[in-house]
């Protein structure tokens, strides 16, 4: 039989990332030539030449038990509307820390702010999916961002079957020299630029966090914004190696040649020496906690050569491919304590 793997498997396995991290590196020229490679590889550069201005608009206001509910859209850059929650506490403080909250691959950004579409959909987004309204119940301003690709970012294709959300969308991205991730990315950033117009929100104190596809462009976003200081992704750290080169993942997951330079531990580095909490699912099968601990210790590596130790932390739950709720809140919660906030 045919092993028609075996020759990626087999460059996967010598191939030796040119920008990995090792103990004899200078650390912050290192650290410069791996932000203008992630840069370079996820097109944010060529995204960043798209820019508009923000066209900015609350086109919705709702008022929910104990906070305000505002929809607000914006022009990331040209062509690109970008729908967005922000659930404000009504707790009589004039600021409040803003947590982003990113859903991963569900149906939408709708259902971190609690509303279902759908009797399908209930289970999901008036439990442990209305990651916005976990956030404004615990004090923060929630921030909440329809991914491209998927809700109501869907490609209008829909001639081409319902699984041609993010494959489409990421495709596509891919021939015009650009990356879903970086996108994604650069809308996150864009969207902490329209925080300013909200004077409830302390732009000092912002925090990121999702599950799965909302996990992952949590730490993106965090190594390419630093005003982003927590970042705390969920199901989704792994080594490339042990997970997205192992084993069949969406594939806005994909960065061309990322390989070639860098693992995503490596990247650690951007985001260094703010907080960054890692939380695994001990029986994920698409980021197998092997392959998450060896990736995390090479982060702790990375923040000790930042003089941040103390400030990365890997948290395992007992679950799967999961969201746990308290688990992720009380670390976030804690690290805010850390910081004064």
């Amino acid at each position: 039989m045919i092993n028609s793997d075996l020759c990626h498997s087999l460059l996967t396995r010598k191939t030796v990332p040119a920008l990995g991290y090792h103990a004899d590196l200078e650390f912050t020229r290192w650290k410069t030539e791996v932000g203008e490679k992630f840069i370079s590889l996820t097109g944010l550069d060529l995204i960043a030449e798209n820019a508009c201005a923000p066209n900015f608009r609350i086109v919705e206001e709702k008022q929910k038990e104990g906070y305000k509910q505002l929809r607000f859209e914006f022009e990331s850059e040209v062509g690109e509307i970008v729908p967005c929650y922000l659930l404000i506490p009504e707790q009589g403080k004039k600021k409040y820390p803003v947590a982003i909250t990113m859903q991963g691959h569900s149906t939408g950004v709708h259902n971190s702010i609690g509303e279902p579409k759908n009797e399908e959909e209930k289970e999901y987004a008036l439990g442990r999916g209305r990651f916005a309204v976990q956030a404004v119940q615990r004090g923060f301003i929630a921030l909440a961002i329809e991914q491209r690709g998927m809700g109501e970012r869907k490609p209008t294709r829909e001639e081409r079957g319902s699984d041609m959300n993010c494959r489409y969308a990421s495709m596509t991205a891919l021939h015009l020299g650009r990356t879903l991730i970086g996108e994604r990315v650069w809308d996150i950033s864009r969207a902490i630029d329209m925080l300013s117009r909200f004077p409830e929100c302390d732009t000092e104190k912002i925090l990121i966090t999702g599950n799965s596809g909302g996990g992952t462009i949590a730490y993106y976003a965090a190594c390419y914004d630093e005003r982003i200081k927590i970042s705390v992704p969920s199901c989704s750290f792994c080594s490339y190696k042990a997970s997205i080169l192992d084993i069949l993942h969406c594939n806005c997951n994909y960065i061309p040649s990322a390989y070639r330079y860098f693992e995503m531990q490596d990247l650690s580095c951007l985001i260094a020496p703010r907080a960054l909490a890692i939380v695994a699912g001990e029986k994920d099968d698409i980021f197998p906690i092997e392959g998450v601990k060896e990736g995390y210790e090479t982060v702790r590596k990375i923040y000790a050569r930042a003089n941040g130790e103390e400030n990365c932390r890997l948290v395992i739950t007992p679950m799967h491919h999961w969201w746990c709720e308290e688990i992720v809140w009380n670390e976030i919660e804690a690290i805010c304590n850390k910081l004064g906030w």
